[in-house]
């Protein structure tokens, strides 16, 4: 189990990267994740979902996912307050207060999947949540040293060298755990190392002494991290690389509330492409050529939150230029006339005026669709997903934005051809649909491949954990 001195250390990835080392020797490797914090979820091959990270550990170890990766899901709706998703499905919301005391009835069911993972792999490689060191939620614990010592799993600390103050974090953790919870813990990474090694030497030396840890690895910084799918909203803070000769211009609002935000990283790796992230308090560029509203958990607030930054004037001043907007999921929801929620499921019950810029009206129910899907937009095909709650109907839907297989019409489209919302995730994935969107706004096809490049991108981080990592020691570890 790889726990961490705080969240965002690295620990998806670090997972990742040796769920695919040890699948290249020959190992069946399963990820898991007793419980996760995110709105960037995916959904199994079993019709559940589960956390971002967990799909792409999956698929980093070369297996499908499933809903026994992230038994449990915490998907934020309110700074309080989420929706609890337990094996795939959604049970309900629970404040925070609420949830501390509702884990205990969750841990039979996070035992029952990390039991049946542990029945068909070799290796099971446990991700921690947050910190180990939050002794506060200590009690009932399932996401950190509750499931280590109820499943009798050995732990791998890993700390961020890059944020700061790695030695405090490691030995202080020490210092604050249980000594029950610490000998659970038998070594220790640092990672986002950026210099020379030898420098640091003392410092591994010192933090294996103060703690009785094992220094299993220093693992230098990877800059090539950002080309993958990220699950923590925090990756949106980092500023993407400068794009000076870029022929696009795609602005996103950041929504309080965004989800599935991956969305977009297919965009982010086209060489011609600059993808704006606007923040809270900033103006939507003017020259943008496309303004992309991305998912939400929480529909209703972000709408109101996206008024309250001036973003809707801004939008009506793009379509105004003859700009084009696209809508994705709770975007979508977001550009119809109205949006109702009866039964209060993101709040007070009632219904609000959306942006009016397609003719669709959305009310949101308790039912959720999860499901994989295949089609064709504007004659070019696609697969994504649908993982949204809620039913869109109107005038809009006569002109669809794509065509499902199996299904028929999805989406909508306005009059005039220039705003567009679909539930489809995943869309800029795929190649074709990607340059074909691309060409739509006049930009030359790049050639990139970005399916290609994520596990170009896995294989040398596998490789970059095995000449910085003791993987042999790792499996002696797990082996007990």
């Amino acid at each position: 189990m790889f726990q961490g001195t705080g969240s965002d250390v690295g620990k998806s990835l670090i997972v990742a990267g040796l769920a695919r080392a040890f699948s290249n020797r020959g190992l069946k490797v399963r990820p898991f994740k007793p419980q996760n914090m995110s709105n960037n979820a995916a959904v199994t091959a079993d019709g559940g979902e589960i956390g971002r990270a967990q799909a792409l550990q999956a698929r980093a170890a070369r297996i499908a996912p499933s809903v026994h990766m992230n038994p449990v899901l915490l998907k934020p709706q309110s700074d309080i307050g989420a929706q609890v998703v337990v094996q795939g499905r959604a049970r309900g919301n629970a404040k925070a207060a609420d949830y501390q005391r509702l884990k205990p009835s969750l841990l039979a069911a996070v035992m029952e999947s990390y039991e049946r993972l542990a029945a068909e792999a070799d290796l099971v490689l446990v991700e921690g949540a947050g910190s180990a060191s939050e002794i506060n939620l200590r009690a009932n614990d399932i996401a950190n040293m509750g499931f280590a010592r109820a499943a009798n799993v050995p732990v791998v600390l890993i700390g961020d060298i890059d944020r700061g103050g790695v030695i405090a974090s490691l030995v202080g953790t020490r210092a604050v755990l249980a000594e029950e919870d610490a000998a659970m813990i038998r070594g220790f990474l640092v990672n986002r190392f950026r210099g020379d090694p030898a420098l640091f030497a003392r410092g591994m030396e010192e933090i294996a002494t103060r703690t009785g840890w094992a220094a299993l690895g220093l693992v230098p910084f990877f800059p090539e991290a950002r080309r993958l799918p990220a699950e923590d909203a925090l990756a949106l803070d980092a500023a993407p690389p400068a794009k000076p000769g870029a022929k696009l211009r795609i602005a996103v609002p950041l929504l309080p509330r965004i989800a599935n935000f991956d969305d977009i990283d297919p965009l982010d790796a086209e060489p011609g492409v600059e993808v704006v992230r606007v923040r809270p308090g900033e103006a939507l560029p003017g020259d943008a050529d496309l303004v992309i509203l991305p998912g939400s958990k929480s529909t209703i607030p972000d709408l109101t939150a996206l008024r309250a930054n001036g973003w809707d004037i801004d939008i009506a001043a793009h379509v105004r230029r003859g700009g084009r907007v696209l809508g994705l999921c709770g975007g979508y929801q977001m550009l119809g006339r109205t949006l109702s929620d009866p039964d209060g499921i993101e709040g007070p019950p009632g219904t609000v005026p959306g942006l009016g810029l397609i003719e669709v009206d959305t009310v949101l129910s308790g039912e959720k669709r999860l499901v994989a899907v295949t089609g064709t937009a504007e004659g070019v095909a696609f697969s994504g997903y649908e993982m949204h709650m809620g039913v869109t109907e109107g005038a809009g839907r006569a002109r669809p934005f794509a065509l499902i297989d199996g299904e028929g019409p999805e989406g909508a489209v306005s009059a005039d051809g220039r705003v567009m919302g679909t539930y489809a995730h995943g869309l800029f994935a795929g190649d074709a649909q990607r340059t074909a969107w691309l060409a739509r706004l006049g930009a030359a096809p790049s050639g990139l491949r970005y399916e290609d490049g994520v596990e170009e991108t896995l294989d040398a981080l596998a490789a970059h954990l095995a000449a910085h990592v003791d993987l042999d020691r790792l499996l002696e570890l797990a082996r007990g």
